[in-house]
């Protein structure tokens, strides 16, 4: 077969690699982007750090203003930059044209421009002063600040509920490497002579479609390295909260080892080795398993905040003279830890008058937080619009979408189109016959230099 007939295509070729190109377009950008959310104010949202606009300092002297921008904006605004994904965040305004990108003066094209009354080229507006920033906006994530390349990078790392910004002595819900956590350096990330964590049986583990949203990895199960030994399964927990966040809040540590909660995850020093282990090993034995019992059935089950609230504010006499949960917990550990938590773990806080005002401050700690995401770009169930095929003209393929927007055409406008259709069929035929004829396969070159030919007849007929 020669090299032209290689290279030739048929029409249903073309349109089936058509296909296979918009479904993958769908798969990578699901959600329509034309609409910032900046106007919609703080949100728990995907967000972006353009390097390109933002570049990551190369010392910790040189003056750094981060930023960063929601879904829309890093495709319609920033979509040939260097980006960094950095997932989830709370409580966050898109940056996109206000002045953290001053040096840049990227334009936001999506928000109203006040000066000119249209969509597009807004800059240098005031960004939201709720913002809080860390060193994921540089590209830098994890106590070793390392920056994520998902084509490189090697296992799982692991989101913070973030109970406090880096102001706070938090981590701002930064991503963590399991090694990372346990103090360890990252070239020892592989403990292949030690045994796994627990009974697992070492199995090639399956992607589940619920895997919890706060985990990234580059690779697959057959590639990623494994766990370092001691830190637990993947499938063992929901959430986490880094030994940064934790020494934030040292009321938390007493919750290790309890219900909805694994045994602490010890961050290892040089100074506390052998003494943090054996205190926690005693620590985790305090509780009788009689005590864990009653105090099962003595929980408050409330699902909102403001019922948690109005129960504090007028207990119940049955609970009169009870003891709080929180009395009942292990002594707290003097050592850095980092708490690995169940599905449940909100059911299991003490929710008495003097712990509910802590859990109070961190909404994440009572119940599921639920984040912003943009309207489907191709809805399959959307019945607006329909054809006499059954076919919407706002979703499916390109192919779909013509044929349904010349149903629903009115007559004349489908005649002209049909019209318009043949005349170029008919000089598609003129062009074909010779080769035909000839029986000389059609390469993409033929085709390109013959529709370049037809813009220069029409550009010199016009």
């Amino acid at each position: 077969m020669s090299q032209l007939s290689e290279q030739s295509h048929t029409a249903s070729d073309y349109i089936e690699s058509q296909l296979r190109l918009e479904e993958d377009a769908r798969e990578a950008l699901p959600y329509q982007f034309d609409t910032c959310t900046k106007p919609l104010g703080s949100l728990r949202q995907s967000v972006f750090a353009c390097l390109t606009c933002t570049p990551s300092p190369a010392t910790s002297h040189q003056q750094f203003t981060p930023a960063g921008v929601c879904y829309s904006c890093s495709i319609s605004c920033h979509g040939d930059h260097n980006l960094v994904e950095l997932f989830t965040k709370r409580n966050f305004v898109c940056d996109c044209g206000t002045t953290r990108y001053g040096n840049s003066r990227t334009p936001c094209n999506l928000r109203l421009n006040a000066t000119t009354g249209r969509k597009g080229e807004v800059v240098d507006e005031e960004p939201a002063s709720s913002n809080t920033y860390d060193q994921n906006y540089a590209g830098k994530f994890c106590g070793c600040g390392e920056g994520y390349d998902p084509e490189k990078e090697k296992g799982t790392m692991f989101q913070c509920l973030g109970l406090g910004s880096i102001k706070d002595d938090g981590c701002g819900e930064d991503w963590w490497h399991p090694e990372c956590l346990m103090g360890l350096p990252r070239q020892e990330n592989t403990n292949k002579d030690k045994p796994a964590h627990g009974n697992a049986l070492e199995t090639v583990k399956e992607e589940s479609e619920d895997r919890p949203a706060a985990q990234i990895g580059g690779r697959s199960a057959l590639e990623e390295d494994p766990l370092p030994a001691g830190f637990p399964s993947e499938d063992d927990f929901d959430h986490l909260i880094c030994y940064k966040c934790v020494s934030a809040n040292p009321w938390i540590k007493q919750y290790a080892g309890t219900s909805g909660f694994l045994p602490a995850l010890l961050h290892e020093t040089q100074h506390v080795r052998s003494n943090s282990v054996n205190e926690l090993a005693s620590g985790r034995k305090r509780k009788a398993e009689d005590e864990a019992g009653d105090m099962q059935n003595k929980k408050a089950r409330s699902t909102s905040v403001e019922d948690t609230a109005q129960a504090i504010a007028t207990p119940s006499t049955k609970l009169e003279g009870a003891t709080a949960l929180h009395e009942t917990l292990p002594l707290a550990t003097s050592a850095e830890i980092s708490l690995l938590l169940k599905e449940d773990f909100r059911d299991h806080f003490c929710r008495c008058p003097t712990c509910f005002p802590r859990l109070a401050r961190m909404p994440q700690l009572l119940e599921e937080e639920e984040s912003y995401e943009p309207p489907i770009s191709e809805s399959e169930d959307q019945d607006e619009q329909q054809s006499v095929t059954g076919r919407s003209v706002n979703s499916g393929s390109l192919l779909e979408r013509g044929e349904a927007a010349l149903s629903s055409m009115d007559r004349v406008r489908a005649i002209e189109g049909v019209m318009a259709y043949n005349h170029v069929r008919d000089k598609v035929k003129e062009f074909l016959a010779p080769f035909a004829e000839s029986g000389k396969a059609v390469g993409a070159e033929d085709i390109k230099a013959y529709f370049a030919q037809l813009r220069g007849d029409e550009q010199q007929s016009g």
